[in-house]
């Protein structure tokens, strides 16, 4: 919506795991659509593709990033920017990322993710609390080299004025629906964990990643 407001002319939108408003439930197949409010397509990333094809990106000039993360490897958004970089990088469209504060970026843990355990929920060689920004990240990946072919994507980031990752951070709007409280964003990259058992995590309740 501000986007739309500064006057850019939004011709389609790409949208990640819990679509455009951040509504859909985990794990759900996000469908193409057309947004209600705005009336522009949107693009499911999290259906029938992971990455926008040539023909999604012929007719845009700028591909805009602006998707609030949590700063675990295991929340998928930062999956689909690397993703979203690679398909940047094949059809030469330059990526700009409007960067946001990491509510989970004043510290580093958990190990890093082995490569022959890579998935859907695991992408990137980095510790399960990575510290990064989403602008970070993507200059990381860039760096490192991670992208296919060690391609490497046109960035341009719009860096968060003032920031330090001393900085709290609380989200003011929900990223998804099981992460509805400050205390659920805190606890999540622990609770998460707990996914591979039979323990309940408080999922579709009012206090998901608290019990």
């Amino acid at each position: 919506d501000s986007l739309l407001h500064a006057g850019i002319r939004v011709v389609k939108v790409f949208c990640p795991e819990h679509g455009f408003r951040g509504n859909a439930s985990n794990g759900a197949r996000v469908s193409d659509s057309f947004d209600p409010v705005t009336g522009i397509p949107v693009i499911s990333l999290y259906g029938k593709k992971s990455r926008p094809s040539k023909e999604d990106l012929k007719d845009v000039d700028l591909v805009i990033f602006d998707i609030q993360d949590v700063g675990a490897r295991f929340y998928t958004y930062i999956i689909t920017l690397q993703r979203l970089m690679q398909s940047c990088a094949e059809f030469n469209k330059p990526l700009l990322i409007l960067d946001r504060p990491n509510p989970n970026g004043f510290y580093v843990d958990g190990p890093v993710l082995e490569d022959s355990l890579r998935s859907g929920v695991g992408w990137q060689p980095i510790p399960i609390v990575h510290g990064l920004t989403v602008g970070e990240l993507a200059r990381m990946i860039n760096g490192e080299g991670w992208l296919t072919g060690k391609a490497k994507c046109r960035l341009t980031i719009i860096k968060v004025a003032n920031y330090t990752h001393n900085t709290g951070y609380t989200l003011p709007v929900h990223p998804s629906p099981n992460l509805n409280t400050q205390q659920s964003v805190l606890l999540y990259p622990s609770l998460c964990l707990f996914e591979g058992t039979v323990i309940s995590q408080g999922r579709g309740t009012h206090f998901p990643f608290t019990v």
